[in-house]
């Protein structure tokens, strides 16, 4: 019997656990796999390519799930003692049944920290692995649990291979990729044009996720130096420039079935980003887009947004751009995760909407970005 989803986590995370690389990653690389080190505060920092990455909190808080209400100490966390169900999926399931979770989607740790690489054999080479790795740690769970594929994108050619790799292989329904340029690359540059097709032609959802201080260009962050500021800054702001490049760089007009999603940057800045963008094309002074389409005409067909589940024009904005348009995250166990109660969060948020609404909120905005039927 199909199972039935009434609530659906659209971006949950995992801690890889370091002896996935012995285990999984080609023995050629083996001797460039990532490392755990602490740096001149007692910190660990995440060593990879001869770079220390991670923010100034260090990165072993990564799982510190409970620390955005005060019940966790993730400052003074080492990795390994990051909460259970990120590196185990037996643990998990109690975690999401506490909370009536259906199905999570599922995206890394330290992998969103690998665009960094400048390899691109070596990049693939630990996609191939922790995609690997990934599925089998979904596989004891297979309606609950769900991989989103990590791609090579240093480069197309590889991350279309991966891509197939991950659909046909794995089962994977989607992957991502960080909104920075890889390569100097932005989304809407007429290489990636080969990618978008083969997304549409594999019908696989693509989630642009950020990652923070991962040794990736990111806008505005050199302008402040607190963590809060370039946290607030890193995630939202390389959205809105995704966003940009998707709609108004004409990305998915040109490729109507792909499903692309806007990823734990907050959702409530996209009706003024839309409004903007329709001001634009609708002004013939500006309107040097090339599309035959409104942006938010683009937007409401290909593409989906995540809302954190705080916020407060969640309710105002699922009829703008309509609530099967919406998903929503627990971003558990990273340490800013809403675990537990998001749920419950979010309902609050969703009162005075009708149950329909509701439900395309909790569950069907996923279902329908990751094609779960």
């Amino acid at each position: 019997m199909a199972r039935t989803y009434n609530v659906v986590d659209a971006d949950g995370h995992i801690l890889e656990p370091f002896t996935l690389w012995n285990e999984y990653l080609d023995p050629a690389f083996r001797d460039r796999a990532p490392q755990l080190v602490r740096d001149n505060h007692g910190k660990q920092r995440l060593l990879l390519e001869a770079k220390l990455l991670g923010s100034r909190a260090g990165f072993g808080g990564i799982g510190g799930v409970g620390a955005r209400q005060g019940v966790v100490a993730a400052e003074s966390m080492d990795y390994e003692d990051g909460r259970k169900g990120g590196f185990d999926p037996h643990a998990r399931i109690p975690d999401m049944d506490l909370d009536g979770i259906d199905a999570a989607f599922l995206y890394p740790s330290l992998g969103l920290f690998v665009g960094s690489i400048t390899d691109a054999a070596f990049a693939a080479a630990m996609c191939r692995a922790y995609n690997r790795w990934l599925a089998d740690y979904c596989k004891p769970y297979p309606d609950r649990l769900f991989g989103i594929a990590m791609l090579p994108m240093q480069s197309i050619e590889l991350a279309i291979g991966e891509m197939r790799y991950a659909r046909q292989e794995l089962g994977f329904r989607g992957g991502f990729l960080r909104p920075n340029p890889y390569n100097d690359r932005k989304l809407h540059d007429p290489d990636y044009e080969p990618f978008w097709m083969a997304a549409e032609e594999l019908d696989f959802a693509i989630g642009l996720h950020e990652g923070g201080n991962s040794g990736m260009p990111t806008v505005g962050i050199d302008r402040f130096d607190g963590r809060g500021a370039q946290h607030i800054i890193s995630h939202t702001m390389e959205m809105m420039l995704a966003a940009m490049s998707m709609i108004w760089g004409g990305v998915c007009e040109r490729h109507p079935k792909l499903r692309v999603g806007f990823l734990e940057s907050g959702g409530g800045w996209i009706a003024p980003w839309l409004d903007r963008m329709d001001r634009h094309f609708d002004d013939k002074g500006f309107n040097d887009s090339g599309l035959t389409m409104r942006p938010s005409d683009i937007f409401r067909r290909n593409c989906w947004i995540s809302f954190e589940p705080v916020e407060g024009s969640l309710g105002a904005l699922a009829d703008y751009i309509g609530p099967h348009k919406i998903l929503w995250a627990t971003d558990y166990p990273h340490r800013d995760g809403f675990f537990p109660g998001a749920p419950d969060m979010l309902r609050e948020r969703m009162k005075g909407l009708s149950a329909d609404s509701q439900h395309k909120i909790m569950a069907g905005g996923a279902m329908g970005f990751y094609g779960l039927h």
